[in-house]
């Protein structure tokens, strides 16, 4: 895609609470410098200038067009008028917060606006440059400084664009892999229908009643097809691969108990009720576990145990893993787009889930899911 059509970034930041405190901060600022500094030819010009544009921070995010055409062209007549005269500077150096727009700009602008607010910009960088009556070495270093954070804004957004796709494909691969599972799910249920049927077919003259007991069981095995079909259709995507192997189940949780060797040791506990899951929520328990071990597994500084339990009730199926690694200041951040994955998973079926510190140490994964999977 050109960088003329590339759109804007999404959910600008509008005005928030560190936006109002630069700007009170931004104001008494100016006005003592205008009064500290003696060597101020132009000083109301001056301030005038650093205090009118204060607003334009308020409207850099979602304006960013607009703001920069207003500061950066009153920049440019101004050093236009002073292109001549005895001056090297026409502004207060609180007035550089006019470089937060370009920032701006580059961050959140469509790219069309990117290409039309260059031109303001760099229309005011020459002639503040030529207004200056400065060496080439500082007109090199000056432009550098002018153009950085705009370099600084397009890489943020480069980098948050490609964080948002690879969470956008992590979803994606979770989704195509339920759709997967809810595949054999859909078939097994059909199955089981078309034999029914056949059954009832043959008994219907010689016995009526079992070919009305028949009919029942073909009644359940269509709504339950039909309630995975419909979270099919919701999880599916454009993805014609199917896979063939045996779907696991909570009874295959305990096995991931030697799945990570001997550090640290994986201890399983499963009760309460649990003989009655959709096969859909089995698989998802199953990968939910197993995920969360091996992310532990992985992620958690000096662990010695990462306990797992499977817990059922009349309704629900919780699963929560908890290892005892080591406290950080940033969290189980490295755990990327893993958690991404689990809760969309968890959120498709109709469940939650959670992640964080645990309250003593370790970290804490707590998956809960309806026993029927996604609502009917």
């Amino acid at each position: 895609m050109s960088l003329w059509n590339e759109p804007a970034a999404p959910n600008p930041p509008r005005r928030v609470a560190r936006d109002w405190v630069l700007v009170g901060v931004l104001v008494p600022a100016a006005v003592i410098e205008y009064f500290l500094r003696d060597d101020l030819i132009w000083g109301p010009v001056a301030l005038l200038l650093a205090l009118g544009l204060v607003p334009t921070l308020l409207w850099r995010r979602t304006h960013p067009l607009a703001m920069v055409f207003v500061a950066f062209g009153i920049l440019t007549v101004l050093n236009v008028i002073a292109i001549g005269q005895p001056v090297d500077s026409i502004g207060l150096y609180t007035s550089m917060y006019v470089l937060l727009l370009p920032y701006a700009l580059l961050r959140w602008g469509s790219g069309r606006s990117i290409v039309i607010g260059m031109v303001p910009l760099l229309a005011a960088g020459a002639v503040g440059i030529a207004a200056a009556h400065i060496s080439v070495g500082d007109t090199i270093l000056s432009i550098m400084f002018f153009l950085f954070p705009a370099v600084l804004g397009a890489s943020i957004r480069y980098r948050s664009t490609a964080r948002f796709r690879e969470r956008d494909q992590m979803k994606l691969r979770e989704r195509e892999q339920l759709a997967r599972e809810l595949h054999d799910t859909v078939a097994h249920h059909v199955s089981a229908i078309a034999i029914q049927a056949q059954a009832g077919r043959v008994l219907a003259e010689s016995r009526p009643e079992a070919a009305v007991e028949a009919l029942r069981v073909i009644e359940g095995e269509a709504t339950r097809a039909l309630a995975e079909m419909r979270t099919m259709v919701r999880a599916l995507r454009d993805s014609d691969a199917v896979d063939f192997a045996p779907q696991r189940g909570v009874g295959d949780i305990s096995r991931l108990a030697g799945a990570a060797g001997d550090s640290p040791r994986i201890e399983v506990s499963v009760s309460g009720e649990l003989g009655d899951l959709s096969p859909s929520v089995e698989a998802a328990a199953y990968r939910l576990a197993q995920e969360s071990i091996t992310n532990a597994v992985r992620h958690a500084r000096h662990a010695t145990l990462i306990d797992v339990r499977v817990s059922g009730d009349e309704d629900c199926i919780r699963v929560t893993v908890i290892d005892d690694g080591e406290p950080t200041s940033i969290g189980r951040s490295a755990w990327g787009y893993g958690l991404v994955g689990m809760t969309e998973r968890a959120t498709l079926l109709g469940g939650t889930l959670d992640a964080g510190p645990s309250a003593g140490r370790g970290w804490t994964v707590t998956a809960v899911l309806p026993k029927a999977g996604a609502g009917r």
